[in-house]
């Protein structure tokens, strides 16, 4: 029924002067006192005629606009398939339509082109930082002092940026290599908790953890890099003498808790947000707001959950729902 009237609207100007020059013959014949039937007799076959012209006309009509209706879907690809223009005003709008998807490729080739470029550069500066960052590493191990150690876990968290960067670069990526196998869950926990062990000695952070004998369907780096960022966050948050927890609340949900100061309430729905740093974040100058992103994001390719609950002065708990079993082993 909106192809029909689209159709009729179209035309109402040729219509309505159809009638209208009826209507001078009829009004002209009337004052010369001619009989009307000469005219309404070929008017009325002229209407049928175009009657039947307009039916006809409208069946090409509908079946062009059902082919450009299927082309819709494929103009971010190709414009290959425009019908045949019939017009000298369909020629022209063709070529507009040509020149503005040529238009287009052409600055999508350019922005691939520069954002390949830009992922090529930072991957070769996080690669290449990683060299200074180890021989610094290697140049404290020799000095045992309270100093050391603080400057040890501050370039700790520059080797965590870095891995930062190095994910969000992937996000996108095609080359993003995920190896789904049935890992033990409690050996990526004892990789985690070994990273963070000196920050939670000197930082006097209690570590609640029981092995959890659970074994999960995930890719073991990727997982691996989502729970150092959410004890890295729970220590951050912690303070001195507080309590970090790593407990199996039920067959396949792990939760990381902290003891800390909490988040408010209006930030809990957006703290997985990309560059969201809420209440906290505005206090510690640090934050990025990419961390809770790249786990969810992680997360969401893993086919794992994470959700958190917290309340503030009395900490936070985040949980990871592990029982994703759809991805394909490899």
């Amino acid at each position: 029924m909106r192809v029909w009237s689209r159709y009729f609207r179209a035309y109402t100007k040729q219509i309505v002067v159809y009638f209208l020059f009826c209507a001078i013959f009829l009004l002209t014949f009337a004052l010369y006192d001619l009989p009307l039937a000469a005219v309404l007799y070929p008017a009325a076959i002229c209407t049928v005629l175009g009657l039947v012209i307009l039916i006809l006309n409208f069946i090409s009509f509908a079946a062009r606009h059902k082919e450009l209706l299927a082309l819709y879907s494929e103009v971010t690809v190709t414009v290959k398939r425009l019908p045949h223009a019939k017009s000298l005003l369909e020629e022209d709008y063709q070529q507009i339509i040509l020149s503005l998807f040529q238009e287009k490729v052409d600055l999508e080739n350019r922005m691939q082109s520069r954002y390949t470029d830009l992922i090529e550069y930072y991957t070769v500066w996080a690669h290449q930082i990683k060299t200074p960052i180890a021989s610094m590493r290697l140049s404290l191990q020799e000095e045992d002092s309270p100093f050391s150690r603080e400057l040890t876990e501050e370039l700790q968290s520059i080797e965590q940026y870095v891995d930062m960067v190095l994910c969000y670069l992937r996000l996108d990526s095609s080359s993003t290599d995920y190896l789904i196998r049935k890992c033990d869950l409690d050996a990526i926990l004892r990789q985690a908790v070994r990273k963070f062990a000196s920050q939670f000695i000197r930082r006097r952070i209690k570590l609640v953890y029981e092995p959890t004998g659970f074994s999960v369907l995930t890719d073991e780096k990727w997982l691996l890099f989502v729970l150092e960022q959410l004890l890295s966050n729970a220590i951050k948050y912690t303070k001195s003498g507080g309590t970090v927890s790593i407990t199996m609340d039920e067959p396949g949900i792990l939760c990381i808790s902290d003891t800390g100061i909490g988040i408010a309430p209006e930030d809990l729905p957006r703290i997985f947000d990309k560059g969201y740093t809420g209440y906290n974040g505005r206090g510690d100058k640090k934050a990025s707001g990419i961390g809770l992103y790249l786990c969810r994001w992680i997360c969401g390719n893993l086919r794992h959950r994470i959700t958190a609950r917290s309340a503030l002065g009395r900490g936070t708990v985040i949980c990871l729902d592990l029982n994703r079993t759809e991805l394909e082993r490899e």
